[in-house]
C-alpha cells in the first residue's frame, strides 16, 4: 500500500465514529428508516406479543415502519448485546424484562455489558409479577402445603428454569433456602421445551413470568399458587404473595421496559418516550395486556432510570445475603 492509499485508509477509519455520531444526531425519526425493537425471546411468547402490540401502533404514531426482531439466547443477553452496539439514533430499542439488566449482571460472570454505561432507559413498558406455578401431580393448593409436602418428600420436587443464573433459577434457589426444602434444579435452553415438559408433568415447579403463568394455567395441568411481589398484584388479586404464605425474601418485583444504546440524544429519548406512552395508554391495548397477564405501564425516562437502579440494587443485596456466587 503506497503512502496515499495508507492516508486514505486512515482517514476512512477516523471518520467511522463521526458517522455514527452524525446518524445519532439526525432528527428523529429518520424518514423511512425502520425502528427495530429487539426481544430476547422467540416469537409468540408474552414479551414478544407485547412488543408487537406496541409496534403496530408506534409505527402509526411516528410514521415510520416498526419491526420486531427476535434474538433469543443466553438468557436474553444476546438481545442486550445487539442493542448495546447499535447506533444511538433511536431506531434500535431493546424490550426486555428486569432480569436482563438488573439481575444477570449479579448472577452471571458471562455478562459483557454495563447496565448504566451501555444503555439508555427510555420507558417502562409493563408490570407483571413472577408467579409460582405448580404441576397438578404435586398435591398442594398453596405454598404452605407445597412446603409441607416437600419436607415430607425431600428431593422429589424439581424446579425448572431457562438456564443457570436466570430469574427462575435464582427464585427457586432463594425459595428452597428460605423454606428449608430440598429441590432439584432442571435448567433448559428454550421456553418451548419448558412449557411442553411442564404440562406433561416431567417438571413440577417454576417461577414463571405472569404471561407464561396465565398460559400454563389455561391448560388445566398447572395451578398458580403464589406471586413474587411485596403486595398482591391487581392482575391476580385473589392470589397471595409468597410473604403472605410464610416465605420471606421472595419479593423483588418484575417489570419489562424499553432501552436504547448509550448516547441517545435527550430529544430523541423524549420523543420515543412520548410515543410509547401514547400507545401504552390506549384502552384496547391495556385490555389486551391484561388478558395476557400484564399491566401496561408507561413512565418518564427519569422514573424508569430510578426503577432500574432500585431493582439492580435489590438483586445485589439479595444475592449477597444468600451467599450466591456468580456462575
Amino acid at each position: 500500500m503506497n503512502a496515499r492509499r495508507r492516508l486514505q485508509a486512515l482517514l476512512a477509519l477516523a471518520m467511522l465514529p463521526l458517522a455514527g455520531t452524525v446518524a445519532a444526531q439526525q432528527e428523529f425519526p429518520i424518514p423511512n428508516k425502520p425502528i427495530r425493537i429487539v426481544v430476547g425471546f422467540p416469537a409468540g411468547g408474552g414479551t414478544d406479543l407485547q412488543a408487537r402490540l406496541v409496534g403496530q401502533h408506534l409505527s402509526q404514531v411516528l410514521n415510520v415502519p416498526v419491526v420486531i426482531e427476535n434474538k433469543p439466547g443466553a438468557g436474553t443477553m444476546l438481545a442486550a448485546m445487539e442493542v448495546q452496539k447499535a447506533v444511538p439514533d433511536g431506531h434500535t430499542l431493546l424490550y426486555t424484562p428486569s432480569s436482563t439488566l438488573a439481575m444477570l449482571p449479579h448472577s452471571l460472570a458471562a455478562v459483557k455489558y454495563d447496565t448504566f454505561k451501555d444503555f439508555t432507559p427510555v420507558s417502562l413498558g409493563a408490570l407483571g409479577p413472577l408467579v409460582l406455578v405448580l404441576h397438578k401431580s404435586i398435591p398442594a393448593a398453596n405454598v404452605r402445603e407445597l412446603v409441607a409436602w416437600a419436607k415430607a418428600n425431600p428431593g422429589k420436587i424439581n424446579y425448572v428454569s431457562q438456564g443457570v443464573g436466570t430469574s427462575a433459577h435464582l427464585y427457586g434457589e432463594i425459595f428452597a433456602r428460605q423454606a428449608g426444602i430440598d429441590m432439584v434444579h432442571v435448567p433448559y435452553k428454550g421456553a418451548n421445551d419448558v412449557a411442553k415438559d411442564f404440562i406433561s408433568g416431567r417438571v413440577h415447579l417454576q417461577f414463571a413470568s405472569s404471561s407464561a403463568a396465565v398460559a400454563l394455567a389455561k391448560t388445566g395441568e398447572v395451578r398458580m399458587i403464589g406471586v413474587v411481589a411485596g403486595k398482591r398484584s391487581p392482575l391476580f388479586s385473589d392470589l397471595p404473595t409468597m410473604g403472605e404464605q410464610g416465605v420471606s425474601g421472595v419479593d423483588i418485583e418484575s417489570w419489562v421496559g424499553y432501552f436504547g444504546p448509550a448516547g441517545m440524544p435527550p430529544a430523541t429519548v423524549r420523543k420515543l418516550n412520548d410515543a410509547i406512552g401514547q400507545v401504552l395508554k390506549m384502552p384496547k391495548l391495556q385490555e389486551d395486556y391484561r388478558q395476557g397477564g400484564a399491566e401496561a405501564k408507561p413512565s418518564t425516562p427519569e422514573e424508569f432510570a430510578r426503577i432500574v437502579r432500585g431493582t439492580y440494587d435489590e438483586w445485589a443485596q439479595t444475592l449477597q445475603k444468600i451467599g450466591y456466587a456468580k456462575q
